[in-house]
C-alpha cells in the first residue's frame, strides 16, 4: 500500500514537474503547435487510409464498405514481374546516392575550409546552394536541354568532335549515371553547408600543433578534419538509410520525364505507386506497396541506429 501511495506522489510531482517546465518555457512550447499540428493532419490522420492495402478497395463502397482480403495485395506485388524491378532500383540508387552524396558533401566541405578569402567563400557557397531552390520540374527541363535527341547541348558536343548523337531516352542504361549526377548537383550545395558548419567548430590549436609537428595537409584532414565529421556523418547517414527504401519521386519522375522505355533504370516504388493511383484500379495494391515502403523504412532507421549504438554509442541517433 506504502509503495503504491508512493507510486501515486511521484506520477503526481512528475505532472507537476512537466507543467512548469511548460510554463516556464511557454514561448518555445507554442512555437510547436504548427509542428504538431502538421505531422497530426497530413501524417497520423491519413493512417487510417492504410486498412485499404488490406481490402478490395471499390470507389462505390469506400473504405469501411470494401470486402476484406487480407495480404492478397502484398502477395500479389511480390508475384508480380515488377517488383524485382522497381525494389533493385530503389535500394541501389538509395545506396548510391548516400555514399556518393557523403564523398562529395564531405570533398567540397574540406576545399571550402581551405579558402580564405571570403568574397571567394560566399560566391562558391551561393553558387552550389542555388540548385537546391530549384524545384525537380525546373531541373527537368534543364537536364531536357542538355539531353534532348536533336538540338540537345550535349549531342551538339559530340557532334562537333566527329561522334555519333545519342538518343538519351531510348537508353535505359545511360540512365544509372545520369540520375545519380543531377541529384548530387542539385543536393550537393546543401549537404556540404553543413559540413562546412562542422568544421568551423574544430579548434584551430589543433591544426596550428599539426603544422608544428610537420604534418602534411592530407595528415590534418586524415586525422583531425575527418574525424571531427564522423558524428554529423553518422547521425545524417542513419537518416538517410530510412530514405533508401523512399526514392525521390520528383526526381525519378521529371528527369526522364515519365519515358516507358527508361523503366528498366529510372522505375521505383513511388513511380510506382503514383501510375497505379492515375489508373485508378490498383489502389488496394499501391496502398499495399506504400504500407511496405514505410514499414521496410522504420526498420532500416531502428536497425542502423542500433548497430550504431553497439559500435559508438555517442554517435547514435537516440
Amino acid at each position: 500500500m506504502a509503495e503504491i501511495k508512493k507510486e501515486q506522489a511521484n506520477l503526481t510531482i512528475n505532472r507537476k514537474s512537466k507543467w512548469r517546465t511548460f510554463r516556464d518555457n511557454f514561448e518555445l512550447s507554442v512555437m510547436l503547435i504548427p509542428g504538431i499540428l502538421f505531422f497530426l493532419i497530413f501524417s497520423y490522420i491519413p493512417m487510417f487510409g492504410v486498412i485499404i492495402a488490406f481490402k478490395d478497395y471499390r470507389n462505390n463502397l469506400g473504405i469501411l464498405g470494401s470486402k476484406w482480403v487480407g495480404l492478397r495485395n502484398f502477395k500479389f506485388f511480390f508475384t508480380s514481374q515488377d517488383a524485382w524491378r522497381i525494389a533493385r532500383n530503389t535500394i541501389g540508387y538509395g545506396l548510391v546516392f548516400i555514399i556518393l552524396g557523403i564523398v562529395c558533401s564531405v570533398t567540397i566541405a574540406i576545399l571550402l575550409y581551405e579558402i580564405k578569402n571570403k568574397f571567394a567563400l560566399k560566391f562558391y557557397q551561393t553558387t552550389m546552394i542555388l540548385p537546391h531552390f530549384l524545384s525537380w520540374v525546373i531541373v527537368g527541363y534543364i537536364t531536357y536541354i542538355l539531353l534532348e535527341p536533336n538540338m540537345g547541348i550535349l549531342n551538339q558536343i559530340l557532334q562537333f568532335f566527329g561522334m555519333k548523337g545519342i538518343d538519351w531516352y531510348l537508353e535505359p542504361k545511360y540512365w544509372v549515371v545520369i540520375l545519380p549526377l543531377v541529384n548530387v548537383w542539385k543536393t550537393v550545395g546543401l549537404s556540404c553547408i553543413m559540413y562546412y558548419a562542422a568544421l568551423m567548430g574544430i579548434d584551430e590549436q589543433l591544426f596550428e600543433a599539426a603544422t608544428v609537428d610537420g604534418a602534411s595537409k592530407w595528415k590534418q584532414v586524415k586525422y583531425i578534419t575527418i574525424p571531427s565529421l564522423v558524428p554529423l556523418m553518422t547521425v545524417l547517414t542513419i537518416l538517410h538509410v530510412g530514405n533508401i527504401i523512399k526514392g525521390d519521386f520528383g526526381l525519378f519522375y521529371n528527369i526522364p520525364r515519365n519515358v516507358g522505355l527508361l523503366y528498366p533504370t529510372t522505375d521505383i516504388i513511388d513511380t510506382y505507386i503514383y501510375r497505379g493511383l492515375q489508373t485508378g484500379d490498383d489502389i488496394g495494391i499501391t496502398t499495399a506497396v506504400g504500407l511496405f515502403q514505410s514499414f521496410v523504412g522504420l526498420v532500416m532507421v531502428v536497425a542502423t541506429n542500433k548497430i550504431v549504438k553497439k559500435i559508438s554509442p555517442e554517435n547514435s541517433l537516440f
